[in-house]
């Protein structure tokens, strides 16, 4: 089969497309023949190998040669443990190794596909859905009724935070770039900022929740933004090629919001099948939907790597297999 793999760390053109053997499925996995997958941070730090992604990876070159996180597809055959599904259902979820034809996944990171979504948009949910709903429930506690502010709104987690807050209830405004003000009103946000006319931390407006995807302002910042109990959870920063990536905000934040009367936390998110079965619910009823703004082919992978590198793509970079 075709896979896309790495033998080194670096720049989105040590990706290659390849010919390597069919995954084997284990007892408790399933075998998806991949239809789509898309691209995330989390490939980006991968692939170009930043400090902190080597740790349980390889410090000098990576274990693992696959990559891939999103995948929707149909399933190709099971393991002997699996109970949920059979060959011929379709799903999405996650992998290791969804950038190939075929991927093996663990059953309880799969659900069914919406029926209401292609493979290309089903493809473009899982990782940045989950951190944006475990950002805002997990971690945030969201109310109906609280003002939240979403710095980074029309990014791949951004654009499905807004909508999820908005189906709890709340109260959002969204800050973005000049050319994506008209999308992420679209989806639902209650104000839109444009950061490049204006500075939200400046408005007079308090937030009981911020999600801080952008990692653009310091917590002094932001912090005029902000009740004196509100809740700030960081969900990344600017992406880099060299040096520790998004780490100096995060930790900068932490340290600086010590003593502080608002809460500030970091997480990494987690695929587990309860969250992507709400996931599946708020697609299905059509609360949320997700934005594509480039498909690539598999055979364009580091094209695809490459362009949200950049950091301006507004919702999700999808790949095509």
């Amino acid at each position: 089969m075709k896979a896309i793999i790495r033998d080194r760390y670096g720049p989105p053109g040590v990706l290659k497309l390849s010919e390597v053997d069919k995954p084997v499925v284990g007892d408790h996995e399933v075998l998806v023949r991949v239809h789509a997958s898309s691209v995330n941070p989390v490939e980006w730090y991968q692939v170009t190998g930043l400090y902190f992604s080597r740790i349980g990876n390889g410090l000098r070159n990576p274990k693992q040669k696959t990559v891939g996180a999103d995948l929707a597809g149909r399933v190709e055959a099971v393991g002997k443990d699996v109970k949920e599904f059979q060959p011929g259902d379709d799903v999405f979820g996650t992998s290791g190794a969804a950038w190939a034809e075929y991927a093996c996944a663990r059953e309880d990171r799969l659900v069914s596909k919406p029926a209401n979504l292609s493979f290309e948009e089903a493809a473009a949910v899982p990782v940045a859905a989950l951190t944006a709903l475990q950002a805002l429930c997990d971690k945030g506690r969201i109310q109906p009724g609280q003002k939240v502010l979403i710095n980074g709104a029309s990014g791949g987690v951004g654009t499905f935070a807004v909508q999820i807050a908005k189906s709890f209830g709340a109260e959002v405004t969204g800050v973005c770039s000049t050319r994506n003000v008209e999308l992420v009103r679209s989806l639902g946000a209650d104000r839109v900022v444009d950061y490049t006319q204006e500075d939200f931390t400046e408005r007079g407006d308090r937030h009981d929740l911020m999600l801080d995807i952008a990692g653009s302002r310091s917590f002094f910042d932001f912090r005029r933004a902000l009740t004196p109990k509100a809740t700030v959870v960081l969900v990344g920063g600017r992406m880099t090629y060299r040096g520790l990536g998004p780490l100096p905000h995060v930790l900068g934040t932490l340290l600086t919001s010590r003593g502080r009367s608002q809460t500030v936390t970091f997480f990494v998110s987690k695929s587990t099948k309860e969250d992507l079965a709400v996931l599946r619910e708020l697609l299905e009823a059509g609360k949320v939907r997700p934005v594509i703004d480039k498909n690539y082919q598999l055979s364009e992978a580091a094209d695809a790597l490459g362009y949200l590198g950049e950091g301006h793509a507004r919702g999700k970079v999808v790949i095509s297999v």
